[in-house]
């Protein structure tokens, strides 16, 4: 058992002695854990299907409890979110933290991204021997000398 794991279980074991609620609705929570600003843009994330709850596409109304895990699809990246405690009123962000345990894998750096390729606006299409130049220079990776490649016939 990884420690993550037991974190999720120890977290089941305290929401049980507790006595609070046994399930909170998806937007509240995300609202509450200060994932979104507003109850209404937590409403409207789901709505739009940026919100998974174990794998399924979550309306705001669906209900999780301690151990579940939500995807929430933030700027162009998913945020893999696991429920540790249960909240319904929005809380300060020290104790936001402890209510959700972060699996979400960091962000690749601009510098690991490929660059985007640019063509004059106006000059249409490429023709086949660019298309075949542009292939080349994608598939050869970072180290490539580019005025080379543009310059071969």
């Amino acid at each position: 058992m990884t420690s993550e794991d037991a974190q999720v279980v120890q977290a089941r074991l305290a929401a049980a002695e507790a006595g609070g609620p046994a399930s909170v609705r998806v937007d509240v929570w995300l609202w509450s854990v200060r994932q979104v600003k507003s109850r209404s843009a937590a409403t409207a994330a789901c709505k739009a299907g940026h919100v998974r709850v174990n794998g399924a596409t979550a309306k705001p109304a669906q209900h999780v409890v301690v151990g579940d895990e939500i995807r929430y699809r933030v700027a162009g990246f998913d945020r893999d979110l696991v429920v540790l405690r249960l909240l319904t009123k929005r809380v300060g962000a020290s104790a936001a933290r402890t209510a959700y345990l972060d699996r979400t894998a960091p962000r690749p750096s601009p510098l690991d991204a490929p660059a985007a390729i640019v063509r004059d606006r106006g000059a249409g299409r490429p023709t086949k021997k660019e298309r075949r130049a542009l292939d080349r220079l994608r598939d050869a990776g970072p180290a490539i000398d580019i005025e080379r490649i543009l310059d071969e016939p």
